[in-house]
């Protein structure tokens, strides 16, 4: 708490500018290039090349800038301390039931990794079953995902280092304690489906996955079907043959295991679904147009779809396999003016979480649609990992807001409310703040809602610094869930914004359509429209208005701060995409190009030129304090974004304010990231916040 204390005084009094020497010099080597009639320049291509010698050489003289600066901080180690506390709080996932058994992770205090646990029976002891703390010394080995068998004695999971995701299988003999010899390289995601004996599961993976390279996991996937015992290269292809590099198949095996339910991601909110009859083997096609969404669940020989289609909002339908046509499908819970994010079957009912203005509501209803009933939650939250099965007579579902931390429900069939199994204890008082929820207009007039959260009694009045955050893409939505990263900020008496953009979820398919593509510059101009509100209304100091974004949010924050450097005090862009006139040609980025698009297509390019924050860098321009952080084992963003982004404003900014790389080495995109770099990670951003408000 003397940490926090000496963390609020820096927050009333401020630390002003820090003085900054140059930083290091960044060749230009020009590169220019015709696309499609326009001249385009690329300075900094050649630390695209991140193995280099030169590059390594460029990446080491930034981190020793850049640590010069953050080190010398002076509310840096209070900062540090007060995360270490919060994040000492631990986290807890809901459980699967598996055999009678219950399936979890759960991380306690200090621990840089959850630990995967079993426990016996709903009220048995919880024994430990895969501990990555123990896996490697310096924290990076993490288990990505774990699916039991349906007899809860086997246990696949996939285990990762140094944030890559790049998950190697295993099998765990849950009654020896022992691995089996099945080990599979290279598989990332690959939702294993038991057989109900034991003897072996569906799952997907690449075709050759000794041929490809870091952040292509998910290109050239085929369904697989796998028997124990057998080398993974000998299993036989089930589903996936002749689809495109960058369409991801998948395989779920039903209740009964009568049928296997494909389905092939074409891009986000747009997805191919078949029905195989394992007794027959007979495939039936559900959904075939790519342009929607479709995800479902058999129970018998009847399929509950969730879906888009002739709904932006999503509706629930009932679909008779034995006449799969969309002219017989039966609506069972029609569209409304909430979206719903999700249906599950459990104790013969249907749960149907939905989302509305940002925030969950859960209903159950019979299976024909009728009985609705409203189950209460605790306040203004998220409803996430919702489990269950058909076969089973309970359901268990997280909670959480923004100030207030997960706590684990079980929903039992014989119960209409919802009981606590298990909850994280915070060490922050939740009582001592307040979340409310405006809309403000963007450019356009659209209605965007905002969250702002600040200690009680935080003065609207201009006076204070207002940090805005964002995503604004992939069907995502912001919803007020548990985020331990904000209490620095708003425990020293400041305001944190988070604006639920255009390109999200929040309002359905058309919301995220009215963000992507052709139309990605509504997100941009919400963003702006935020800070603008921010300002007009009195919540914020008007200089002392700072961005943030991660990934797709870190690529936000770059198009604000370069179409808008008069807008912010300072921008933090984490993991992000920066140059999108070549994102695609790194890594895993081939899968986005149905939600940005791709230069090489005239069309496109005419809007990503026109928005690519790389691009739209203006020599002369005095460009706010701006750190920039990434990690050398982005699987997902390849590091180059920010490389060559720090180095064009760095060469480009007539201001004094700093520019910043925050550069880790054994570190990817955040998934698996361990406890004690998530604290210095945060103890970076918020101590250079800080220094600027």
């Amino acid at each position: 708490m003397i940490a926090l204390l000496a963390l609020v005084a820096f927050g009333l009094f401020g630390c002003g500018d820090r003085s900054i020497g140059p930083p290091p010099e960044s060749e230009v080597r020009m590169v220019e290039e015709s696309m499609h009639g326009v001249t385009v320049a690329d300075p900094y291509r050649w630390l695209e090349e991140g193995d280099s010698s030169e590059t390594r050489q460029w990446i080491a003289a930034q981190s020793s800038y850049g640590r010069s600066y953050l080190d010398s901080l002076p509310m840096r180690e209070a900062v540090r301390e007060r995360m270490a506390e919060i994040l000492a709080s631990g986290s807890v996932s809901t459980p699967v039931e598996a055999g009678g058994r219950y399936f979890y992770s759960r991380r306690h205090g200090d621990q840089d990794q959850p630990v995967v646990y079993m426990r016996e029976g709903l009220d048995g002891e919880d024994r430990e079953l895969l501990d990555p703390n123990a896996m490697s010394d310096d924290g990076t080995t993490t288990v990505d995902w774990y699916v039991p068998s349906k007899d809860g004695k086997l246990l696949t999971y996939g285990k990762s280092a140094e944030g890559t995701e790049t998950s190697t299988m295993y099998i765990l003999d849950l009654e020896t304690g022992s691995e089996l010899e099945d080990v599979f390289p290279k598989v990332r995601f690959a939702n294993p489906q038991w057989l109900k004996d034991g003897s072996g599961f569906y799952y997907s993976r690449p075709v050759d996955v000794e041929s490809i390279g870091p952040g292509e996991e998910l290109y050239d996937r085929r369904v697989f079907l796998h028997k124990l015992g057998r080398g993974y290269a000998d299993d036989p292809v089930v589903f996936g043959e002749g689809l495109e590099k960058a369409h991801i198949p998948d395989g779920i095996l039903s209740d009964d295991e009568r049928y296997l339910m494909l389905d092939t991601f074409l891009g986000w909110g747009r997805n191919h679904l078949y029905v195989r009859d394992l007794r027959t083997n007979r495939t039936v096609t559900i959904a075939e147009d790519g342009d929607f969404s479709y995800f479902g669940e058999i129970l018998r020989d009847k399929l509950y779809l969730l879906t888009n289609r002739d709904a932006p909002r999503y509706r629930v339908v009932m679909v008779d396999l034995r006449r799969p046509e969309p002219e017989h499908w039966t609506t069972v819970i029609p569209e409304s003016d909430a979206v719903i994010e999700f249906s599950s079957i459990a104790a013969g009912r249907l749960f149907v979480g939905r989302m509305r203005d940002a925030h969950s509501e859960l209903h159950s209803y019979r299976l024909d649609g009728t009985d609705e009933r409203r189950i209460q939650l605790p306040g203004l939250g998220t409803v996430s990992g919702f489990t269950s099965k058909p076969s089973s007579d309970e359901a268990f579902f997280s909670f959480s807001s923004y100030v207030h931390a997960p706590t684990i429900y079980r929903i039992a069939s014989e119960a209409t409310e919802p009981e606590v199994w298990e909850q994280v204890d915070s060490p922050v008082d939740s009582d001592a703040f307040d979340v409310r929820q405006v809309f403000y207009p963007s450019k356009d007039g659209t209605e965007i809602p905002m969250y702002l959260i600040a200690k009680r009694g935080t003065p609207a009045d201009g006076s204070v610094p207002g940090l805005l955050y964002g995503y604004g893409g992939f069907n995502i939505a912001l919803t007020p869930s548990y985020s331990t990263w904000i209490f620095p900020w708003i425990e020293a008496g400041n305001l944190l914004a988070i604006a639920n953009l255009r390109g999200g979820s929040e309002y359905g398919e058309e919301w995220h359509k009215a963000g992507m593509l052709g139309n990605k510059q509504n997100v941009f101009d919400d963003f702006i429209a935020a800070g603008e509100y921010l300002k007009a209304e009195g919540f914020v100091d008007p200089e002392r208005l700072v961005i943030h974004g991660r990934s797709n949010g870190g690529l936000l924050v770059g198009a604000a701060l370069t179409q808008r450097p008069d807008l912010w005090r300072a921008a933090v862009s984490g993991v992000p995409l920066l140059d999108m006139l070549r994102y695609d040609r790194f890594r895993m980025a081939k899968l986005w190009v149905s939600e940005y698009g791709s230069a090489e297509n005239a069309e496109d390019f005419q809007w990503l030129h026109a928005y690519s924050p790389y691009h739209r860098v203006e020599q002369g321009e005095a460009y706010p304090a701006t750190l920039i952080y990434t990690a050398d084992s982005d699987s997902r963003v390849d590091p180059m974004h920010a490389r060559k982004m720090v180095a064009r404003l760095q060469g480009a900014t007539s201001g004094k304010a700093p520019i910043l790389l925050r550069y880790e080495e054994s570190a990817g995109h955040g998934r698996g990231k361990p406890l004690h770099k998530i604290v210095d990670e945060w103890a970076d951003i918020w101590s250079f916040i800080f220094a600027q408000v």
